[in-house]
This record gives C-alpha cells, structure tokens and sequence, in this order.
C-alpha cells in the first residue's frame, strides 16, 4: 500500500508539473504579437512625414513624441481619423502626449510637418501604444482544452496563473516603454547640451578677444597721454 500511495503521489507530482507547464505555453501564446511601436526618423527641412497605425473600435491609442535633434526643437503634429476628421492638432510643439479612443475601425494618419522651418532637418521619436485589441483578444481559448485536476492534486488554479503571467507581461511591456522614452529623453538633453557647449564656447572665445582688444586699446591710450613730443633746450 505504501509503495501504491508513493507512486500515485508521484504521478499527482508529475501531472501537476505537466499542468503547470501547459500553463505558461498557453500563456505566452495569448499574449500575441504586441502591435506597440516605436520610431526614430529623420525630418527634412520644408517637409512632412505620415505613418498610418490601423486600430479597432472602441480600443485605445496612445501616441507620445518628442523632437530630440534639431534648431528650434519643434515640429506640427496631427492625427487624422480614416474617414479624414483632425483629431488633433498641434502647431510647433517640442513634444506631446496624446490618447485617442478609435470611434471607428481602420487606418488612423499620425502626421509629422517641418513645413515652416526652411533649413533645419529635425529628428523625431514618436511611440504608439495601443491597448484593448491584439495580443488582448482571444486569450481564455488557449485553455479549453486543458483540464484542471483535483484540488488535492494542484493548488493553484490555471486562471490564476494566467492572470498572473498576463499582469507580469503588461507590466514589463510598460516598463520597457518607459525605458524608451526615458533613452530619448536623455538623448535629446544630450544634442541640446552639446549644441549649448558650442554656443557658450564660442561666446567665451570672443569674449576673451575683446577683453584683449580693450585691454591692448587702454595701454595705448595710456601710453599716449604720457608721451611728450616737445623738445627741450638746455
């Protein structure tokens, strides 16, 4: 009897590890290909740059972007809806967060213009965020073909593994974006500290030179008040 509880015992164990790993399979499935993207381009002088994001009814786009290179750090910003509605609309801004909640289904235009400046290129980083679609829909059928054992043989339930692996992903997802934007934070801090560095450097050098030029200029006048030309007889 001993040697019958022991091996039913292990193949409770195994069933359980068995349960578990069919689990995580069908957990990571669900989560689907995420349809979050991020992108960093290069804006000419006197141009404008589209990029189309398809999203579903009653879901949620979120669109960050900032301008991180470029004199004057700002760009025109528009969404525009697929039936050609502005949602929204921004004029020379340096950045911006934006949510939209798509009333309809279809290919929404995010726009970017650097119509206005005649010379200077810009580089941008826009993020897009889309929640309530995707990698969201379709998760729970990923276990109906598994069935739960006995209480006895597997504590855990698998809806509350899963919800704990989908809460995991969202939240590493999350933090990788913010990981995004933070790099382009600092990368545009860095362009604008270094396109500070040349300004203030080049200022110090001319001010050093005209420093020299008055310091030469109030010698001279000096040594002209006490210059005397007359000659004296003796």
């Amino acid at each position: 009897m001993e040697a019958l509880r022991g091996r039913m015992s292990c193949r409770g164990g195994l069933l359980g590890l068995i349960v578990a790993f069919l689990c995580c399979v069908g957990s990571v499935q669900c989560f689907g290909q995420s349809q979050d993207s991020e992108f960093t381009f290069l804006l000419p002088a006197g141009r404008s740059e589209c990029f189309y994001q398809t999203a579903i009814k009653n879901g949620t786009m979120e669109v960050e972007y900032q301008v991180i290179a470029g004199a004057g750090m700002d760009v025109d910003f528009t969404i525009i809806s697929p039936q050609g509605a502005r949602l929204i609309i921004e004029t020379r801004r340096s950045d911006g967060v934006h949510v939209v909640e798509p009333m309809e289904e279809g290919d929404y235009e995010i726009c970017f213009d650097n119509g206005f400046s005649r010379f200077s290129e810009k580089m941008v980083f826009f993020e897009i965020i889309i929640e309530g679609q995707g990698g969201d829909v379709g998760g729970d059928d990923e276990f109906l073909g598994v069935e739960e054992p006995d209480g006895s043989l597997l504590e855990y339930k698998l809806d509350d593994i899963r919800e704990t692996m989908e809460s995991l992903h969202k939240r590493l997802e999350r933090s990788r974006q913010m990981q995004t934007v933070l790099r382009a934070f600092e990368a545009r801090d860095r362009n604008l500290l270094e396109d500070n560095l040349w300004r203030v450097s080049f200022w110090s050098c001319a001010s050093v030179l005209v420093m020299l030029c008055v310091a030469l200029t109030q010698v001279y006048t000096v040594r002209k008040l006490f210059d005397d030309k007359r000659r004296v007889c003796t």
